[in-house]
This record gives C-alpha cells, sequence and structure tokens, in this order.
C-alpha cells in the first residue's frame, strides 16, 4: 500500500505570485488524504521548519536523499541541471513526479529542449534511468491543488495531464489527481509532455479545464511552442 510522500523542492521553483515553496500546498494535499510527507529543501535544509509548518504533523523534514529514500513515491519541484544533482540511487526503482517545467528566464537556453529533440521530463528520466519518471502538476498554481478540487462525477471537474513512459506511473499519478478532487488526462509517452508546456494552449489555460476541454487543447498544440518562455 503507497502511504508515504517524499518531497524534494529548492529556492528557485516558488510560486512567484505568493513568494513561497509549491510543497507545503502539495503536502497539505497529501497529508489531508492521509498520506505521511517526509520534505527535502536544496540547497539550504535549515529552512525547513517553514516547509513542514503548513503542512502539519504528517510532515516532517529530511535531507534530499532520506526524502527520496523515504518516500513510497517522491515528488520533485526542482529545476532541471544539465549536471544532474538528483538522488539517483535514493531514487532507483521508485516513481517519480516531476512538476517542473522548462523556463528559459530561469534555466537558460537547453539545446536539446529547445530544438524540439527532447522534452525536460525525457532529460530527467535520462538523469534517473532507474526511476520511473512522470511529468505531473505542472501547470496548476500551488495554493488551487487544495481549493479547486471537485468530487469525481461533478460536471464541470477540472482535469490535469499526466505524462510517463511506464503505464503505472500514470495510474499513480490518476489516484492521487482523483484524491485531490482532479480528472487526469493521459498524455504519454514523456515524449509528449511539450504539449502541455509554457506556451501551448493546455498551459495557457493552467488548471482551468474540463477534461474534454484539455483533450482538445493537448491537440491544438504545436512544436512552435515549446521553448516560447
Amino acid at each position: 500500500m503507497i502511504n508515504s510522500w517524499g518531497g524534494i523542492t529548492s529556492d528557485t521553483h516558488r510560486d512567484h505570485r505568493r513568494g513561497r515553496g509549491r510543497q507545503p500546498d502539495r503536502a497539505r494535499a497529501a497529508t489531508a488524504n492521509g498520506y505521511q510527507v517526509v520534505i527535502a529543501h536544496s540547497p539550504r535544509p535549515k529552512t525547513l521548519e517553514d516547509l513542514i509548518a503548513e503542512p502539519g504533523p504528517s510532515a516532517r523534514a529530511a535531507r534530499a536523499s532520506d526524502a527520496a529514500e523515504a518516500g513510497d513515491f517522491t515528488v520533485v519541484a526542482v529545476p532541471l541541471k544539465v549536471v544532474n544533482d538528483m538522488p539517483v540511487e535514493e531514487l532507483a526503482g521508485k516513481i517519480v513526479l516531476d512538476t517542473n517545467n522548462y523556463m528559459i528566464w530561469r534555466d537558460g537556453h537547453i539545446e536539446v529542449i529547445d530544438s524540439g529533440e527532447k522534452t525536460v521530463h525525457e532529460l530527467r528520466q535520462e538523469h534517473l534511468p532507474t526511476s520511473k519518471v512522470v511529468a505531473a502538476v505542472t501547470h496548476i498554481q500551488a495554493p488551487r491543488i487544495t481549493t479547486a478540487g471537485r468530487p469525481p462525477g461533478t460536471p464541470d471537474r477540472l482535469a490535469l495531464p499526466a505524462s510517463s513512459d511506464y503505464p503505472e506511473a500514470v495510474e499513480l499519478v490518476t489516484r492521487l489527481y482523483d484524491q485531490f478532487g482532479f480528472d487526469t488526462v493521459d498524455n504519454s509517452p514523456l515524449g509528449d509532455s511539450w504539449r502541455s508546456a509554457p506556451g501551448q494552449p493546455a498551459w495557457i489555460e493552467l488548471a482551468h479545464q474540463t477534461r474534454d476541454e484539455l483533450i482538445g487543447n493537448l491537440r491544438r498544440a504545436r512544436p512552435s511552442g515549446r521553448a516560447r518562455l
């Protein structure tokens, strides 16, 4: 039974409107659904106390390697670096939710992404070759994770995409989304994750799309929009 959630976050992966990291909102949603959460904050572990204050007693702080090892699965909220800095060994065999988006203003230009040869999530999978990476929770503003969800069957229930080369990873994300109150659109494989990337119709609408609307927006994606931001 999956009941623990590891989270790795960083100073540069923050909600720009509210000036805080996104992991507390995800962690709050997780603890509300019965998960035990372990959060690591890179590169300054001493800031962890602020991160775990909001999710409550079911959350605890740890170093990145410990959070990766403790979780049944791990949420990575760290921008991709050309040089891999992820705890590869501790994440081996685990499902890794990659919430990162490629932002040129923050990440600089990465040629293989700009050219369309690979997506940012495919590069994360290369960095974690023994893990099962899934692009998830990539285009919803952090506070809405706990406020925008609706019960199953609600006509205007919103949907979020998930992309992976591993069906079991998409199945996990689908369960999480449903627990958080969202439908899922399978946008696999990882090579198709650009369809929900910044600049694409699905991104522009953010988390304001029903399942049918999101499917339509993913179909309207065009490669020229991959590296727009």
